[in-house]
């Protein structure tokens, strides 16, 4: 593990990362959801990709990337574009799990994975709703801190920069972005995913003109389970 520094838009950025098979020439570039960290990247796909270097990257706010500013997407993708340029990165291929599904397309690589993107805009249930206008009407009479019972199991533990962080890119569509892509691309989906739905797979692969879409019997981490026919899939398909 190793960390380097990063300074984007005045501020400074300490970014956790690891790196497999230093001397291949190709790279493969695995990005995190929301909560998680390079580890859980690291464990399901470093035995595969053997021809490729492995980029493991801590996004901020996760993993041993500390982070206290409150951040939009578009910080994210500067920060992890700035990050590979001084890697000498090649972008042969880049994998986002979840929010790092967004991150991921937006910094248009050769080949794009996407296990489980967020992006597409769903509709929330009564229950958020509810738990939404409550949270308001305590803000309004100045009780900010009775809302933190509201907060989604997501940011626990987060300081207020991260969960800034969080309401900042919780709900944003990145159809265009998705239909912007013209590189080859597969997408993998959990059939039982409850945090992005089959359907908005579905969305995402019919945006993206030149792209496969293949789904699992599994959860929002269903790679876990499937990391080698994913793996397989990936070496025989689009590379």
């Amino acid at each position: 593990m190793a960390t380097k520094s990063l300074f984007v838009d005045n501020k400074t950025f300490d970014i956790s990362y690891e790196i497999l098979n230093g001397r291949c020439k190709k790279d493969i570039v695995f990005l995190h959801g929301w909560g998680s960290n390079k580890e859980i990247m690291r464990n399901a796909f470093c035995p595969f990709f053997k021809d490729f270097r492995h980029i493991y990257i801590d996004l901020p706010g996760f993993g041993k990337s500390l982070n206290t500013y409150e951040l939009k997407t578009e910080d994210y993708i500067k920060i992890t574009s700035e990050f590979l340029h001084l890697l000498n990165s090649t972008k042969d291929v880049i994998l986002g799990h979840s929010f790092g599904g967004k991150i991921a397309t937006s910094l248009n690589p050769k080949n794009l994975v996407l296990l489980s993107s967020a992006g597409i805009l769903e509709k929330k249930s009564f229950s958020i709703k509810v738990k939404i206008k409550i949270a308001k009407f305590f803000n309004i009479l100045g009780l900010g801190k009775i809302t933190r019972i509201f907060r989604s199991s997501d940011v626990n533990n987060m300081n207020e920069g991260m969960y800034k962080t969080f309401k900042n890119v919780v709900n944003e569509d990145f159809s265009d972005s998705f239909k912007n892509y013209k590189n080859n691309a597969l997408v993998f989906w959990g059939e039982k995913d409850t945090a992005t739905s089959l359907e908005s797979g579905k969305k995402i692969a019919s945006l993206i003109d030149t792209s496969t879409f293949i789904s699992y019997d599994g959860d929002h981490f269903f790679f876990i389970k499937n990391t080698k026919d994913i793996a397989e899939r990936i070496e025989n398909g689009i590379l």
